[in-house]
């Protein structure tokens, strides 16, 4: 018997065309208007938290800071603070948020490294809970998200929303 598993989500970035502008960048000009729309879900003065469209799993956020530079050391040391203060409370978000039983935090450099955008550096944060791993990537090269980005992102905006979030 087949099974059929849809994630309507991942056609958009497989007929998208891709261009050489920053996605994230972008995201952040188009201001507070489309926040919700480009899955932001926190700016602060130096960086900004946001969704990841096309996530590895449930509730994948990344914290990228506001300059557009492709390592650490081209980031000042305020905005090296404000960059690893910003992930710190992203991950108290999700743990508010979600209640996950784990987290992955990444930050990969370069093409080499596995950077998907390897111009604009950025850390991701992916909540994990016990049993989320099943043989589904394995076998069918498809994950299972539990529920919609829309839904995640209105529950993770609300919790940075009624946080203390420390703006630098």
């Amino acid at each position: 018997m087949t099974e059929t598993l849809w994630a309507p989500w991942r056609m958009e970035y497989i007929l998208s065309t891709k261009t050489e502008e920053c996605v994230f960048c972008t995201a952040l000009a188009q201001g507070p208007q489309c926040y919700e729309e480009n899955l932001i879900l926190h700016v602060a003065p130096k960086a900004f938290v946001i969704m990841n469209r096309f996530p590895y799993t449930h509730a994948h956020i990344m914290v990228i800071p506001k300059r557009h530079v492709s390592k650490l050391d081209q980031l000042n040391k305020d905005e090296q603070r404000a960059f690893f203060d910003l992930t710190t409370q992203a991950q108290i978000a999700l743990d508010r948020g979600l209640n996950p039983q784990g987290m992955n935090m990444g930050l990969n450099m370069g093409t080499a490294a596995g950077a998907g955008i390897k111009d604009h550096i950025h850390i991701h944060l992916v909540p994990r809970w016990n049993g989320d791993t099943n043989f589904m990537p394995l076998l069918a090269d498809a994950r299972v998200m539990p529920q919609h980005l829309t839904e995640t992102y209105q529950t993770l905006r609300a919790v940075f929303e009624n946080m203390d979030v420390v703006d630098e």
